[in-house]
This record gives structure tokens, C-alpha cells and sequence, in this order.
């Protein structure tokens, strides 16, 4: 257990995953925390990041910073997926090593399995058979991140232990139109339709204006801004989402998966992670997640429900669904002692006020 004063470095503390356990170590009595925005500290940058720890000579790192985006992103920009999150993790990895850094929580993905894994994910699985095609950059960039922490900590005694999320949503998610994750991107897909549907020209240029798209804010005449949302299959009488809604998904709320990285941090050891038995010591990396699966198109007729969107909803199946299914096995995160709470209708609706209070906070009259 890492003492209250011990100073805690989380890398991409202003992210999804990063705020939330920023958060989590604050209401737990940790405040003696270092977070570096990407402005003031660039991770890609070698000399950069080793004159930040020849600085704060951090206790504890959490790598929660990473180039991540949904499918078309991953589809579009291969090389930054790769290149980017393998220079992140060679940089705090290393340098937390050079540091004598007393722990390190590496925060991985879910992808990092095989395409047709057997379901659930157990993490024996990796490695089995070939990735998913869409985000293969990103999954061996996180598969190599996850074995620099089993590797240093076999060879050299270090304790750093690697957490595969599930599929995240929650605050300060990204609502992105084309880098953002699946769940957010149907939330403001959908949110976005409904106010066509219904006309509502203000609403729709309240969200431009907070995120514009392609450089089209709400300050823009109606037929521009109708031109770009249809480019996303948003338009007046339907929204069209990518693919079939067949794939299933697993998804966990971002301030539950917080949650667990800080049980993870600060009750598991690296030698809690594997079984002592065990002649070859590898897959000690830990699944974090609900053990429970929806479909693409149940979660969007979910996501209707919530939003109270009238028009009809399509789907382009001339776009890649992705992996058919990924559940994860969190058999070991339960023998570990953590268990979710927070159910995805539950989610979704929470996720959805997050959003809404976003534009109104925004644009509150001074």
C-alpha cells in the first residue's frame, strides 16, 4: 500500500481514464499528485520526459495517457497508433525504471486479443491467433506496453502491473464524430438527430459551436451545417450508424474503471498477478470490466430511448463492424477483490446528462 503522501504521477490526467483516477486517488486521501498537460510535457519527446522525473522523481506512476480513437480512426491513421503509443510507453516506462519508480499501473485495452477469441477473454487468450485487422497497430503497441511491465518486473523485481480495460464511457468522454469511441459517438449522433427531427435550429447550433465539426460551427448557414452532418449520416428523418449492429460489446463506466485501477495500485502486487505454479511465467495482466455484453444495435435503441429521438434509425454495413464479439474473463479482477456496480442503462443515461450539462454550462449568458 502506497502511503498517503507518496507522490503519484498520472500520465494523461486530463482524459477519460486519467481524470477519473485523478479523482479517485483525491477522494481517497492522495494529494500529492503530478499531472503534466500535453502542452506543458510532450510523452513522445525522450529528453523531455526524462528532465520531468529528473524533477518530480515520482513514487508511483499511473499511464493512463495514450493515442487512442474508434474504428475509423484507427482505420485512417495506422502509423500515429503505433508510433505514438509505442513511444509514450518507451519513454514513462523507461524513465520509471532509470527512476527507481517504487509502482507502475499501465493501462492497456481489451483489443490487445485475438479476433476470435474465445469468449469470455481469459487473459491466456493473447497472443492465441491473429489481431482484429481495424485496430491492430494500437493492439500490438499495447501488447508491447503490457509485456515491457511483465518483462522489467520478472528481470529486474519492479512492480509494474498492466490493466486491460473493456470498452470506457463516462466523463470528459470524447464525442468526436470520427475519433471517438463507439457509445459517445452514438450519443451525439443521435442527440444531433433529434434536434433535426424536430427542428430545433438552436439546440443544434449550441453543440456546433461547443464542438464544431470539420470546422463547421453553429455560427454556419443551415445548409452547411446539414451538408456535414450527412456526412455522417445524420440528417433530418434518420441517423445511420456504421455497420450492422450485430458485434456484441462489453462497456464500463469510466469512474468504475478508475475505480479499480486504484484498488489495483494500491492493493496488488506484481507477484499477486500469476499463479506461483505456473513454469512459464507470462499473462499477467489483469481484464478489467463488467463480464457483461449488449449488441451494437440494442445499445443504439438504448441510446434512442434515453435521448427520446422519433426518426428512424439506419445502418451502413458497408462499414466495418469490428471484432464480433469481446467479453472479458474478469474472473482474476474479482479474485483480486473488485466488482462493478454501475449497470449499462445506468451508464448511458448518466453519460447523456454529463453531455447535456456540457452545452449548457457552455453557453450560460454572462
Amino acid at each position: 500500500m502506497l502511503n498517503k503522501d507518496a507522490k503519484i504521477y498520472v500520465a494523461g490526467h486530463n482524459g477519460l481514464v486519467g481524470s477519473a483516477i485523478w479523482n479517485n486517488l483525491k477522494s481517497r486521501g492522495y494529494n500529492n499528485l503530478v499531472g503534466r498537460s500535453h502542452k506543458e510535457l510532450d510523452l513522445l519527446h525522450p529528453i523531455k520526459v526524462r528532465e520531468f522525473f529528473d524533477e518530480e522523481h515520482p513514487d508511483a506512476v499511473v499511464l493512463a495517457a495514450a493515442h487512442v480513437g474508434g474504428i475509423m480512426a484507427n482505420l485512417k491513421y495506422r502509423a500515429d497508433f503505433i508510433y505514438e503509443n509505442l513511444q509514450i510507453q518507451q519513454n514513462v516506462i523507461g524513465e520509471s525504471f532509470r527512476h527507481h519508480v517504487e509502482k507502475l499501473l499501465f493501462l492497456g485495452s481489451t483489443c490487445i486479443y485475438p479476433r476470435m477469441a474465445e469468449q469470455p477473454m481469459k487473459e491466456t487468450a493473447l497472443l492465441t491467433s491473429e489481431l482484429e485487422y481495424t485496430n491492430e497497430p494500437y493492439a500490438i503497441a499495447k501488447i508491447a506496453g503490457l509485456k515491457m511491465c511483465e518483462s522489467f518486473s520478472l528481470q529486474y523485481g519492479c512492480n509494474y502491473i498492466a490493466v486491460m480495460p473493456t470498452n470506457l464511457y463516462g466523463p470528459n468522454d470524447n464525442f468526436h464524430l470520427e475519433n471517438s469511441h463507439v457509445l459517445p459517438a452514438m450519443i451525439r449522433k443521435i442527440h444531433l438527430a433529434k434536434h433535426l427531427n424536430e427542428d430545433n435550429w438552436d439546440g443544434i447550433r449550441e453543440d456546433l459551436n461547443l464542438r464544431p465539426v470539420n470546422g463547421i460551427d453553429g455560427n454556419r448557414t443551415q445548409k452547411e451545417i446539414l451538408d456535414v452532418l450527412s456526412t455522417y449520416g445524420i440528417c433530418p428523418d434518420s441517423v445511420t450508424l456504421w455497420g450492422t449492429g450485430k458485434p456484441m460489446r462489453e462497456f464500463l463506466w469510466s469512474e468504475e474503471m478508475a475505480d479499480a485501477s486504484v484498488h489495483v495500485l494500491l492493493n496488488v502486487d506484481f507477484k499477486d498477478t500469476y499463479d506461483d505454479h505456473q513454469q512459464e511465467i507470462r499473462n499477467c495482466h489483469i481484464n478489467v470490466g463488467t463480464g457483461k455484453e449488449v449488441s451494437i444495435h440494442d445499445l443504439a435503441v438504448m441510446v434512442i430511448n434515453e435521448i427520446g429521438y422519433k426518426g428512424i434509425l439506419k445502418w451502413d454495413s458497408s462499414k466495418p463492424d469490428g471484432t464480433p464479439r469481446k467479453l472479458t474473463d474478469v474472473s482474476k479482477l474479482h479474485r483480486l477483490g473488485w466488482h462493478h456496480r454501475i449497470e449499462i442503462d445506468e451508464g448511458i443515461h448518466k453519460l447523456y446528462q454529463w453531455y447535456c450539462k456540457g452545452i449548457c454550462i457552455n453557453h450560460k449568458p454572462i
